[in-house]
C-alpha cells in the first residue's frame, strides 16, 4: 500500500528532542523533515485512508475522525513543549518529501513572520456558559393548592415573568462576558473572539456567552491562569471554563481548528 505525507506543523528546528515515545496517526513516530532552515513534523499515512477519497469516506466515521485528531494533537501538544509550532489543518497530507519542501519554499515567509510573532507564546482558551434553567418541577416551587387550578391570566402572567427573568439572566451573563474579555485583553498580546459553542454538539451544559482565544507570553502564563481563576468568584451562576496551554492555533493563520479534514498533494492547493 502506498503512502502520503502528513505534515502536523512547522517550526524551527528543536532544541530538545521530542518525547521517544511519541506516537502519530495510526501509532507511527512522527519524523522531522528539515528545510531551509524550517523543519516539518511528517509521517507516513496510508493514501487510502488519506487520499480525497478516503477521507470523504471518513468523515462519517466519528470514531476515526476523533482517533485521527487526538493523535495530531498530541503532536502537537508535545511539540509545543520543546519549541513554537505552526499547527496545519487536520489531515493536510502531500505526495511525498520533495511536494513538503515545496512547500516550505512556498510559504516561507508566511512561516517566519509567524514564527517571529508567536516565539514564547501559548494560547489559552477561556468559555462562559449559564447554568441550565432547573426543570419546571423544580422551579415551581410549592405545589399549588388543590382545588384552585391556575387561570389562563395566571398562566400567561407567569410565562411573561419567567420569559423576562431569563432575559435579565442572559443580559447579565453576556455584560459579565464583555467585562472579562476586556479584562483578559488587558493581559494578554492578542485575542481571538470564536462563534459560541453549539450545546448540541460540544454537549457542554448551559448557553455559551463567551467562547475566546488568548495570546499570552509563555512567561506570563501563571498571572493569566490566576486572573481567570479570581473571576470565577464573581460569576455569580455562571460557569467559567479555561484551557491550555495550547499552541497558537488562533493566531497562527495556517490552522482551522474546526475545519473539515483538507487533502493536498503534489505542490498543495
Amino acid at each position: 500500500m502506498s503512502g502520503l505525507r502528513y505534515v502536523y506543523a512547522v517550526c524551527r528546528p528543536l532544541g530538545a528532542p521530542l518525547q521517544a515515545q511519541l506516537t502519530g496517526i495510526g501509532g507511527a513516530p512522527p519524523a522531522l523533515l528539515p528545510h531551509r532552515g524550517l523543519i516539518a513534523v511528517v509521517s507516513t499515512v496510508p493514501e487510502a485512508d488519506f487520499c480525497e477519497e478516503g477521507l470523504k469516506a471518513h468523515l462519517e466515521d466519528l470514531d476515526w475522525l476523533a482517533a485521527t485528531a487526538r493523535a495530531h494533537q498530541g503532536v502537537i501538544d508535545a511539540l509545543t513543549t520543546v519549541t513554537t509550532p505552526l499547527p496545519l489543518r487536520l489531515a493536510t497530507v502531500f505526495r511525498d518529501d520533495s511536494a513538503v519542501r515545496t512547500m516550505i519554499e512556498a510559504r516561507e515567509a508566511d512561516f517566519l513572520r509567524a514564527l517571529d510573532r508567536l516565539a514564547g507564546r501559548v494560547e489559552w482558551g477561556v468559555k462562559v456558559f449559564t447554568e441550565p434553567a432547573p426543570e419546571p418541577a423544580e422551579a415551581a416551587g410549592p405545589a399549588e393548592k388543590p382545588g384552585r387550578p391556575m387561570s389562563g391570566r395566571d398562566y400567561l402572567r407567569r410565562r411573561r415573568a419567567d420569559t423576562r427573568a431569563h432575559e435579565e439572566d442572559l443580559q447579565a451573563a453576556e455584560a459579565f462576558a464583555d467585562s472579562l474579555h476586556r479584562r483578559l485583553c488587558a493581559h494578554a498580546e492578542d485575542a481571538r473572539l470564536h462563534p459560541p459553542q453549539n450545546a448540541a454538539l460540544s454537549g457542554a451544559r448551559g448557553r455559551n456567552v463567551l467562547n475566546a482565544a488568548y495570546l499570552v507570553p509563555r512567561d506570563r502564563s501563571e498571572e493569566f491562569v490566576e486572573l481567570v481563576d479570581r473571576t470565577k468568584d464573581e460569576a455569580g451562576g455562571l460557569r467559567v471554563e479555561l484551557t491550555g496551554p495550547w499552541a497558537a492555533y488562533s493566531f497562527s493563520g495556517f490552522a482551522e481548528e474546526d475545519a473539515r479534514p483538507g487533502v493536498r498533494t503534489g505542490e498543495g492547493r
